[in-house]
């Protein structure tokens, strides 16, 4: 049984118009960025400490606990490439710093279709190798929603590939695994799907793409390998457009032996654990804070 929060929070969703804003070919990403949220208030962070700096073309934002544990949290926002971060993102970031006493780097990556897919994955190659350099890779643990989630795990793929560095553990909030929207599953969960429609996504994900085509591995982690991954952890929603590629992707870890737990919402939206109010995001998101201690814990144990 769902809460009454669950409900009101697709009542708000509705509200909002977010399927039909998501519904629109081409996606009007100017509208989608009145709800951008580029540098908050310090005050808004206190007892933490915040300061913003940037790397390549993209804008840093440090939150720091007064106690810090020397971990990193690596936190790649989604706003399907074209937006963000917004509100619900800065909201998630104060928690996940005073639930985990980990420092926090909002990646405020460049967005589309000013940017494509190649631009934006250089930057986020920076910045890991800035927090590689200041952190260490086995103190980063990459965090990331939708089109963040699409971003970390293309980079892992990236770092594998070149025997690069891998970080403690990803942990991936409703990623978006396959730009090109192709999986004929799609269509059935359109219907149900509160937030997103196929045809806006794939209009951003083609801005984003430009000349290299939307089964870019950048854009669709999916099309690339997952042998030799760092552990992780999917949050994936049934009621959302992008949970068969992600089903496919869990096979895919599973195949490579690699150590993967999946936390999933039944009957729940799209980026549903750092979406506000609702009691079982509350829940998803406890459980997610928990995940980052224990893997903080192991790792510690073994030093």
């Amino acid at each position: 049984m769902k809460s009454i929060t669950y409900y009101l929070t697709l009542f708000v969703i509705k509200l909002k118009g977010l399927k039909r804003e998501f519904s629109k070919d081409p996606i009007d990403f100017n509208k989608l960025r009145k709800e951008d949220v580029h540098r908050p208030k310090p005050a808004s962070f206190r007892p933490h400490f915040m300061r913003q700096f940037s790397v390549a073309e993209t804008l840093l934002t440090e939150v720091k606990p007064a106690a810090t544990n020397g971990f990193l949290l690596l936190f790649c926002p989604g706003g399907a490439f074209v937006y963000g971060p917004a509100r619900h993102h800065w909201h998630a970031a104060k928690q996940l710093v005073s639930q985990t006493q980990c420092t926090l780097w909002m990646v405020d990556y460049p967005k589309a279709p000013e940017n494509n897919i190649a631009f934006i994955s250089e930057n986020i190659d920076a910045v890991y190798a800035y927090a590689v350099e200041t952190h260490g890779a086995g103190k980063v643990i990459l965090v990331g929603d939708s089109a963040g989630g699409t971003l970390l795990t293309a980079l892992t793929q990236r770092l594998v590939q070149k025997s690069k560095a891998l970080p403690l553990a990803l942990v991936l909030i409703s990623p978006v695994m396959d730009a090109s929207f192709s999986n004929p599953q799609l269509d059935a969960l359109e219907k149900v799907d509160p937030m997103l429609s196929k045809a806006g996504v794939l209009s951003a994900k083609r801005m984003c793409a430009q000349h290299y085509g939307v089964d870019d591995v950048r854009l669709s982690p999916v099309n690339g390998s997952f042998s030799n991954f760092p552990r992780t952890l999917l949050l994936v929603a049934e009621n959302d457009i992008t949970y068969p590629d992600q089903q496919l992707v869990v096979q895919q870890l599973c195949e490579a032996a690699v150590e993967v737990k999946v936390i999933k919402g039944e009957g729940m939206p799209h980026i549903w654990p750092i979406l506000p109010v609702m009691q079982e995001a509350r829940a998803a998101f406890q459980e997610m804070t928990s995940y980052i201690r224990r893997t903080i814990a192991g790792a510690s144990d073994k030093v």
